[in-house]
């Protein structure tokens, strides 16, 4: 799939063919475990349901926020990926606690493993779907800056590890006669997921508290703005900026900032100044919204007196 065809597939298209891949890997998954009896292929099947369920959450979230801005939402509904991304790691950790309790039963009481030959097939054809798909995705998420994608993208590859432990787990109880090796693969498993759970959870997290932008696109903002601060028209004629805020809201990013410029310029200059600054910064980061406050040279902002602490 070329770079090219992932820039013109959205998000959403992206999410729906999630759901498809993962109704199918459900039914192979399903299918191993039924013939083999393995738990550790029971914990990759219950692995898979967390798989649709995330994909179908990401749907409607992803749905919501590209829903224009409004009067009771000005900035847009961009926060809402962050909401698909918390609720992926909250079902994947649930998953890897029943994972855990369920190995931990068989662990208990072993049993013999049955037709793994078919069983193996079938897991393996749902670890190559599961791949390409993720691999589809990532590049969907870098081209459209979107956490939903991103999250989805690592749980499905979080998948494939997860199928190809079991497949080498079940490959050493053909090997070696010890069943209680299911179980133990099937524990590992589960503690790998849990991690990946508490990583999306935490990124959720970061995300709804307004977190600063990357440093490459803070880097691309300060060399924007230092081709306006080094361009002088005269010798009185000095653009300077100061209090620069960033932060990121799913696809968005955004930034405040004041321009300081000589107080003698009329109010139209200054503005077509402004307007040049603000149509660079959107053209050095894509998706950037800039917000800049105009101060003459001799004026500060104070946001730090105590009075604005209150």
């Amino acid at each position: 799939m070329s770079w090219t065809l992932l820039h013109k597939l959205t998000p959403r298209h992206l999410l729906m063919a999630s759901v498809a891949v993962a109704l199918v890997t459900i039914t192979l998954k399903t299918l191993a475990w039924y013939v083999t009896d393995s738990v550790g292929l029971l914990s990759d099947a219950m692995e898979s349901l967390v798989n649709l369920a995330s994909a179908v959450f990401g749907l409607v979230m992803v749905t919501i926020a590209a829903r224009p801005a409004d009067d009771d939402h000005p900035y847009g509904h961009h926060k809402a990926e962050y909401f698909s991304s918390g609720f992926e790691g909250i079902l994947i950790i649930a998953a890897a606690l029943g994972i855990v309790w369920t190995a931990a039963l068989r662990l208990v009481d072993p049993q013999p493993l049955a037709q793994v030959g078919w069983g193996l097939a079938l897991s393996v054809a749902s670890s190559a779907l599961n791949g390409l798909m993720a691999w589809a995705m990532f590049g969907a998420a870098r081209a459209h800056r979107s956490i939903a994608l991103e999250a989805d993208a690592k749980h499905l590859v979080t998948d494939v590890w997860t199928s190809a432990g079991v497949v080498v787990g079940i490959a050493m109880v053909q090997l070696t006669g010890w069943l209680w090796l299911d179980a133990v693969v099937a524990i590992g498993v589960a503690l790998n997921i849990l991690k990946e759970g508490v990583h999306l959870i935490w990124r959720s997290s970061q995300g709804l508290m307004d977190e600063a932008v990357e440093p490459e696109v803070l880097e691309a903002i300060h060399q924007t703005l230092a081709g306006f601060a080094d361009a002088r028209g005269d010798a009185h004629a000095i653009i300077r900026f100061d209090h620069l805020n960033t932060r990121k809201a799913g696809q968005r990013r955004f930034v405040d900032l004041h321009m300081h410029m000589p107080a003698a310029w009329s109010l139209g200059r200054a503005a077509a100044v402004r307007a040049s600054v603000e149509q660079a910064l959107m053209s050095a980061v894509p998706g950037l919204r800039a917000t800049i406050q105009l101060l003459p040279t001799d004026v500060e902002a104070h946001f730090d007196d105590e009075k604005d602490l209150i």
